[in-house]
């Protein structure tokens, strides 16, 4: 069976990637500690894998702090809705973290012989990263060919975004199909043990099932 590496944050994104690359690929799920404040998504990320049968491949890296307010203890989590409305790029964003992800998981499915590597980034609805629009991925594809033995014997590694151009609404939807267990995952951006509700990623979550007419499992306390 063909192998793929699989980035697998613990959010409902990721989760429906995962279970749709393991349709046609045996999947190795790769999960970051990268000093992110939401250490819930670890748990989730762990728990999905496990759940999904799945190998996990943990990293842990530090991440320049500063201004983030995913990483950075002086800066709080943005509340409330339109926080990314005006087309400005959110103090969520986490610079260059797709491109640092990325290069890891290339490298580890070049050296596991994998072709492929997932990430479910996608562009609409949600906040304004431009690490997750199609021209970023398209972009890393061609640094691929061009800089990987892989591509030099003919066997390219690919990076495959499923959920691109799906609304959070369909990307729910399509977990759902697929037998998707939400009740690991991690939407929210703050570090409590329960989702917070008033981060962009909760609202965006709560809506998402609500339009989708599916059920969402509360998230139990994390001990």
């Amino acid at each position: 069976m063909k192998k793929a590496v699989v980035l697998l944050s613990g959010g409902v994104d990721s989760a429906v990637t995962l279970f749709m690359a393991m349709r046609e690929y045996e999947c190795t799920a790769l999960v970051f500690d990268y000093g992110q404040k939401a250490r819930g998504e670890l748990i989730s990320a762990q728990e999905l894998a496990r759940a999904a049968g799945v190998r996990i491949s943990l990293i842990k890296i530090d991440l320049p702090r500063w201004g983030c307010a995913l990483l950075d203890s002086e800066v709080e989590i943005p509340k409330g809705e339109d926080v990314s409305a005006d087309g400005k790029v959110p103090e969520t964003y986490v610079p260059a973290r797709n491109m640092i992800f990325l290069s890891f998981a290339v490298s580890l499915a070049e050296t596991e012989g994998a072709r492929a590597v997932f990430i479910g980034a996608h562009q609409l609805d949600y906040s304004n990263y431009p690490d997750c629009r199609t021209e970023f991925f398209e972009s890393f594809n061609n640094m691929i060919k061009v800089g990987t033995k892989a591509a030099a014997g003919s066997q390219p590694i690919r990076i495959i975004t499923p959920v691109i151009d799906m609304t959070k609404k369909e990307i729910v939807e399509q977990g759902a199909r697929l037998g998707v267990p939400f009740e690991y995952t991690w939407s929210c951006y703050d570090g409590e043990k329960t989702p917070c509700g008033e981060c962009e990623s909760c609202l965006f979550r709560v809506a998402a099932f609500k339009e989708a007419g599916v059920k969402d499992p509360a998230l139990k306390n994390r001990d």
